[in-house]
């Protein structure tokens, strides 16, 4: 017969599951979703991913600004819910989450208890892991800790990005949660509590201080790096143009590795890009967006500036 469901989300990826959960043979009978957001150049108000696939399907939506207000908490009584699926969302109160019968239980980016935090997939390819995966829990006080329900593994192949990292996890997520709710209604479900072992990494927000490069790395952490923060946030350095002594934001989008155990200083450019001495070598980037700029290739790039003519900014 299927479960009365209650999803709550924002960002595309939890879209899709929320897709994914509408075709299923459960019933969403309610969206809890941010406040609509000034956003662009126009700070014109704009839709989460989440609100506007709800809207496509008219399924009720609610947006608090407080997850603990009373006329909140009484709206999302009334749904009448069996269980809540959480995607990509904020921590819940325990008001929240003790609410339905069956339980409330999230979909994460990882493969628990390694990764938790706010940006799991980023963190698994910066940290140069060769593979992931995907977990179904349930939610409690402490956030990412909750009892297992499911696991899907994924392999990270070399030179992968968090943008394509994120496309591969789609079609696995949807098939993890309808699975995680046949079980429950079937009253099949079981649970395991998730043990700490010493090699656990975390997976914190993405800050301007964790993004931005630092050549004195190797050329594989930095590859690394720009692989999981493609293309969103992206990788940084900032630049100093030394005839005008201009400071510069560079995002890299992309590059390759040249290994070299006497790197020259200075920047300098050959066919295949931009070189920025590194640990071991050289990073050779490809695709970049100077600041004010739209994104572009090192070509491009070259095309009106001379590389030798800037620094990198400590």
């Amino acid at each position: 017969m299927g479960l009365n469901v209650v999803f709550m989300g924002t960002p595309a990826f939890a879209s899709y599951m929320l897709e994914g959960l509408i075709s299923s043979n459960h019933r969403v009978v309610g969206v809890v979703t941010v406040a609509d957001k000034p956003a662009g150049r126009g700070q014109q108000l704009r839709e989460s991913a989440v609100k506007e696939t709800a809207k496509k399907a008219e399924i009720p939506i609610l947006q608090p600004s407080s997850l603990k207000d009373e006329t909140f908490l009484a709206a999302l009584q009334a749904f009448n819910a069996d269980l809540f699926v959480v995607v990509a969302f904020r921590m819940l109160p325990e008001v929240v989450w003790n609410m339905p019968s069956r339980g409330t239980i999230n979909l994460h980016a990882s493969l628990l208890p390694d990764y938790r935090g706010a940006a799991p997939i980023n963190w698994a390819i910066i940290n140069g892991e060769t593979k992931t995966g995907l977990t179904t829990f349930f939610i409690n006080a402490t956030i990412d800790c909750g009892a297992i329900l499911k696991q899907h593994t994924l392999e990270i192949l070399p030179g992968t990005t968090a943008g394509e990292l994120h496309d591969k996890m789609l079609d696995p997520g949807v098939h993890l949660i309808n699975e995680t709710l046949n079980d429950i209604e079937n009253k099949l479900a079981t649970s395991v509590p998730q043990v700490l072992i010493d090699s656990i990494h975390e997976a914190p927000k993405l800050t301007k201080l964790n993004t931005r490069i630092d050549f004195n790395h190797t050329g594989a952490e930095i590859t690394n790096l720009v692989n999981g923060l493609n293309p969103y946030p992206s990788a940084y350095c900032i630049l100093k143009h030394i005839p005008s002594q201009r400071l510069m934001n560079f995002k890299i989008f992309g590059g390759v590795f040249i290994a070299d155990e006497h790197p020259h200083e200075g920047l300098s450019s050959n066919k295949d890009g931009l070189l920025f001495p590194c640990k071991d070598g050289y990073f050779c980037v490809q695709t970049l967006q100077m600041e004010g700029k739209r994104g572009m290739n090192h070509k491009e790039f070259l095309a009106g500036n001379d590389i030798s003519q800037f620094t990198v900014s400590i």
